[in-house]
């Protein structure tokens, strides 16, 4: 039997709108507006996003979830927006250290949606091949938010050759113990075997569907390659019973590829 954890229904249909302080209420000049956690965090379009980030804390809290990976089954589903979204949300918790990852290296876009210009550098793909640069050089904060991200840094031709370097282990382990959550955005589960490669450094994954996009079989395909032990959720993403009234409308499930409840446990590093 699926189980819902909430629906927009259930919503209440406004919210005060404010904005997050920063210097002279200054924001990115690029920052892509759908970014709704980080332009209006607090108006009803970003409640999807607070109801997520309310099941990642007590996930954190619970069982120790860390390491979250964000992805979807083929391109354009939005799971690069939901990672931002989600990130930004987390950070508004008190005292709450995040960390945004790009390792979604054949199609970053991480940098253009926060409007930063100038940041990407060596980057993950840097850390990774250069084992003598430290996280830190490599991580840049994103003012005015209280959020730091690492972007994929400079293209390369061969994304996979990088992920499956032990390096990415050690910094994502490194993150853990300076963040209290890293989420990642991670390539596509296909038609590419490089969420694989990072699958093993993860507490959790959500995967993103887009509702009238993603078929069955192709969300059974993405499923199927993946370790359903991690699978936190689902997330429906672009859901039109709604669209008449609010630009995004989602709905989050925990369930098995077969249709039963998922049950989530962190995984234990050897």
């Amino acid at each position: 039997m699926r189980k819902t954890f909430r629906s927009l229904e259930k919503v209440a249909p406004s919210l005060p709108v404010t904005s997050l302080p920063g210097p002279e209420g200054a924001f990115p000049e690029g920052l892509k507006p759908h970014l709704v956690t980080l332009v209006t965090p607090m108006a009803f379009e970003a409640e999807p996003y607070r109801v997520l980030g309310r099941l990642v804390v007590q996930m954190h809290q619970d069982v120790g979830l860390h390491i979250l990976a964000i992805s979807s089954p083929s391109v354009g589903e939005g799971k690069t927006s939901t990672t931002i979204n989600l990130a930004g949300v987390l950070a508004l918790e008190p005292k709450a250290r995040v960390l945004l990852v790009e390792a979604d290296l054949r199609r970053p876009t991480i940098l253009k949606y926060l409007g930063i210009s100038g940041a990407g550098g060596k980057g993950l793909i840097g850390a990774v091949l250069e084992p003598s640069l430290s996280l830190e050089r490599v991580v840049h904060p994103c003012p005015p938010f209280n959020l730091h991200v690492l972007p994929a840094g400079h293209s390369l031709a061969s994304p996979y050759d990088v992920l499956k370097l032990p390096r990415l282990g050690e910094l994502l382990q490194e993150a853990q113990q300076h963040y209290d959550y890293v989420i990642i955005d991670t390539p596509p589960l296909i038609p590419f075997a490089d969420y694989r490669l990072i699958e093993q450094w993860i507490d959790g994954v959500l995967v993103v569907v887009a509702a009238h996009k993603t078929s069955p079989k192709l969300l059974a395909e993405a499923l199927h390659v993946m370790d359903p032990a991690r699978l936190v959720g689902l997330v429906l993403n672009k859901d039109d019973h709604l669209a008449s009234q609010y630009y995004h409308a989602y709905r989050y499930y925990a369930q098995s590829p077969n249709g039963h409840h998922q049950g989530w446990r962190p995984f234990r590093r050897r």
